[in-house]
């Protein structure tokens, strides 16, 4: 699907299959153009955001929605990476995963994630939740014009 110039880009890291497609069905909705990538697990998510093997011509999303618990590499190891990463850093990393843990909640912003959210099971919840982060994130927010265009 060809989307406008101007559409925001939105890294999906999220290894539930599941999870991808509510993500997919609500942003379709989306009064705005989005371009939504996905990658399976952190490592795949590290070689998109650095332009790694085939994702060499790939420009840097304008936001990322990051699942904690993931296999190879889980999330929170990839934020600790973007953050550090002064390419990266300036990407806004929403966390969205099932965990309510406290520990995880500290450790996430410690690491200087945006915001967290936990996902909720019901589905009308979910996709209230997705479409609150667009209406945040890709509506209120001012975002910095062509991040990696």
């Amino acid at each position: 699907m060809k989307y406008p110039a101007n559409a925001v880009d939105i890294l999906l890291v999220e290894d539930n299959p599941g999870d991808v497609r509510l993500t997919e069905e609500a942003l379709k909705e989306s009064r705005i153009a989005v371009n939504m990538r996905v990658a399976r697990d952190g490592i795949e998510a590290l070689e998109m955001l650095r332009g790694e093997g085939g994702y060499a011509d790939q420009s840097l999303p304008d936001l990322i929605l990051l699942d904690l618990n993931m296999p190879r590499m889980d999330g929170r190891e990839v934020l600790r990476q973007i953050k550090s990463d002064d390419r990266l850093k300036h990407i806004p990393v929403v966390v969205l995963t099932t965990s309510e843990a406290e520990k995880d909640i500290i450790q996430a912003y410690g690491l200087h994630a945006n915001c967290y959210i936990t996902k909720p099971v019901e589905l009308e919840e979910f996709m209230e939740i997705i479409k609150s982060i667009e209406g945040f994130w890709l509506t209120v927010v001012k975002l910095p014009d062509g991040l990696g265009k």
